[in-house]
């Protein structure tokens, strides 16, 4: 017999088994997941998730594809984060400070308190990449949030309203365009792939069966 833990999702109690991920839960329950499930496996943002364990006063957030639960779990998922996204041409972008200034002013209202820090998901320094931002540093602003998700939670904490994702969308923007070395290799593969020269070959690996794909995959030639 599985080890099962109870949990409150929306209210309401259920006891599932303690290995399941949050969202594995909710379906267990018999929820039908049918938006903020995304591609189930991290790299999306969809599932953003707030949770707190019974006793405790600490609210916590989390993606729900992958977090498992815990006895006591009160659970609610959150909308989809309106954040703010300006419309900007990247040839007319130039890489330089005053583009924060004119896009996204709210960066410089940040009062330091890391409240999106410690609401990140994936666990950056948010605070530090929009310090990043601040200065005109693109390219340590765009390897500090390399990982961001775009969940949006960081912004739900923030009492300056600054949208943290879109800022280092931008910021990653700035650097693979102007400051980023050139890759000539990477623009001769993609001209490669407008030309059709493996167009044959994906359509035969996409009629393989997924096992053998991973097969395929965990045995690849890597390029050092």
């Amino acid at each position: 017999m599985e080890n099962m833990v109870n949990i409150y999702l929306f209210g309401k109690k259920y006891s599932v088994p303690e290995n399941l991920t949050i969202m594995c839960a909710m379906e267990y329950a018999g929820y039908q997941l049918v938006r903020g499930c995304g591609c189930r496996n991290g790299f999306c943002g969809a599932c953003a998730t707030i949770y707190r364990i019974k006793g405790e006063t600490e609210l916590k957030s989390c993606l729900a594809c992958q977090t498992k639960v815990e006895e006591g779990m009160y659970v609610a998922t959150l909308p989809f984060f309106p954040l703010v996204k300006q419309v900007y041409d990247m040839n007319k972008v130039t890489p330089s400070e005053a583009v924060m200034m004119q896009l996204y002013p709210e960066i410089y209202a940040c009062v330091g308190c890391n409240a999106c820090t410690k609401a990140c998901t994936q666990d950056l320094n948010v605070m530090q990449y929009i310090a990043y931002a601040q200065r005109g540093d693109f390219e340590k602003c765009a390897e500090e949030s390399f990982d961001c998700v775009m969940c949006g939670v960081c912004s739900s904490r923030c009492p300056a309203g600054i949208s943290h994702p879109q800022v280092a969308m931008l910021a990653r923007r700035i650097n693979g365009k102007y400051l980023a070395p050139k890759c000539d290799h990477l623009e001769d593969r993609v001209q490669e792939i407008n030309n059709g020269t493996f167009t044959e070959l994906i359509e035969a690996l996409m009629q393989k069966p997924i096992e053998e794909m991973k097969e395929l995959y965990n045995n690849r030639d890597i390029e050092k």
